[in-house]
């Protein structure tokens, strides 16, 4: 028996070497010869198996399959090419630990988990530069997992994923864009520029129209997101815009500023190009406070105008420029005020109506064409302050009356008659007084001639 076992000692070191010349053959990438290893002790225990040597081979190597099927997976969850996703495809069906639908599904979990870890690492304390990041990365890496796993099981496929696997390539790819679309409905409210916005809707549109190659264009399910981020924004911005006119309003001090001029060649000119603020709105810091903040809505607006929210905008823009309106019929009824300062709160509604109003009504138009239409229709709802400057415009009237009947008073100092208790006009009152002077005359002339 010695004797025998000094003949084979060189081939009983082998064999039991073998455990650790697979350990090493793992460790270094060498997995066809780690798997030719594992075959050969396989085999060896099926010629022996009551020997107990045989048998600790087979369970060592069963570890080191474990932890060569370990670094397989992890492999699946790197950035790699399809001849290397191929290579590990075929390594996996050498172990033989998995069936064809169990390999398609840890395919599937490896390389969601590859993209979880792309988009782990991005920032996401900067909602455009995130989902910038995330769009690129489906685009690019969505594409190719739909192709490298198409191509990998193609054999078994028939041509449709759902003769074999019941859809669960169809299932995973879903999944991956209904958590694509549910991250932009979470991610979208917190960008505050319309140039952003118009910028990840246009990458969104390229992603998408690339996902089509493979039946994944989802770009139908765009329009509804990016139509409420863009509601938002213009909501929050005029709503903004009506609290700034509120503050600047409550601690106005009203005295009277001085007139902006306009240069000669402008005025009745029709400039397309010029859209502004008028220059007469800096005699009135509330009303330029709140167009500043309408033109600030609207260039938000402009890179990302949805034709579909037109109407909806418009009826912001109105109950912004109608919270302004009861702002100022408010401030009137609760603030006392004086004849100069009454005097300038008047202008300042009076520039709300035909200043404010229709440079907003513009800016729209140019947003929407027709725009500044919908907001003409809409005119009605300022008649508050309509007749509150018909008011003040009907108190001012007896004002040059009174001075013309000051200058009525005849130089005797007698007041005029008056007839049917009406006042007579300036003309009856001059006829008046020159017919007392011709009697007046008369009767000195007929005196003088008596004393003669």
């Amino acid at each position: 028996m010695n004797q025998t076992m000094l003949a084979n000692h060189s081939t009983l070191l082998d064999l039991l070497e073998i455990p650790q010349l697979m350990d090493t053959c793992v460790r270094n990438g060498n997995y066809d010869e780690a798997l030719d290893l594992e075959a050969f002790v396989y085999k060896l225990s099926t010629m022996h198996p009551k020997i107990p040597v045989i048998q600790a081979l087979v369970a060592e190597g069963k570890q080191i399959t474990q932890s060569l099927l370990s670094q397989l997976l992890q492999k699946l969850r790197s950035n790699i090419q399809l001849p290397e996703c191929l290579r590990i495809i075929g390594y996996l069906r050498r172990v033989g630990v998995f069936s064809e639908y169990e390999m398609r599904l840890q395919f599937l979990r490896c390389r969601e988990a590859w993209l979880t870890g792309i988009l782990d690492d991005l920032d996401q304390r900067n909602a455009y530069e995130y989902l910038k990041g995330m769009v690129n990365c489906h685009r690019m890496h969505l594409f190719d997992v739909v192709n490298q796993y198409r191509a990998i099981f193609a054999d078994d496929t028939s041509g449709s994923e759902e003769n074999y696997d019941g859809g669960l390539l169809f299932s995973w790819a879903m999944h991956q864009i209904t958590s694509h679309l549910k991250t932009l409905k979470i991610m979208l409210p917190k960008i505050t520029e319309g140039g952003s916005l118009s910028n990840i809707l246009d990458q969104c549109m390229y992603c998408a129209m690339g996902l089509g190659w493979v039946g994944l264009d989802f770009r139908g399910l765009l329009p509804s997101l990016f139509e409420e981020a863009v509601l938002n924004l213009f909501s929050k911005n005029m709503s903004t815009a009506v609290e700034n006119f509120q503050l600047v309003l409550d601690s106005h001090r009203w005295v009277p500023l001085p007139a902006v001029g306009f240069p000669a060649n402008s005025i009745g000119e029709d400039n397309q190009e010029d859209v502004g603020p008028p220059s007469s709105l800096i005699e009135h810091p509330p009303l330029a406070v709140f167009v500043n903040g309408v033109s600030a809505a609207m260039n938000e607006l402009r890179p990302c105008a949805p034709v579909s929210l037109k109407h909806v905008l418009a009826q912001e823009l109105v109950k912004g420029l109608q919270a302004v309106s009861d702002s100022l019929l408010r401030y009137n009824t609760t603030r006392m005020l004086r004849e100069n300062e009454s005097i300038l709160f008047l202008s300042l509604c009076r520039a709300f109506m035909e200043v404010a109003y229709p440079h907003c009504a513009m800016c729209f138009g140019r947003c929407y064409p027709g725009g500044a239409a919908l907001l003409a229709d809409a005119k009605n709802l300022f008649d508050g302050i309509g007749r509150l400057l018909a008011s003040a415009s009907s108190k001012e009237l007896p004002r040059p009356v009174q001075k013309t009947a000051g200058k009525t008073v005849s130089e005797n100092g007698e007041a005029p008659v008056v007839e049917n208790g009406s006042i007579p006009s300036i003309e009856q009152t001059e006829n008046m007084d020159a017919d007392k002077k011709e009697e007046n005359t008369t009767s000195q002339t007929e005196e003088e001639h008596a004393d003669a």
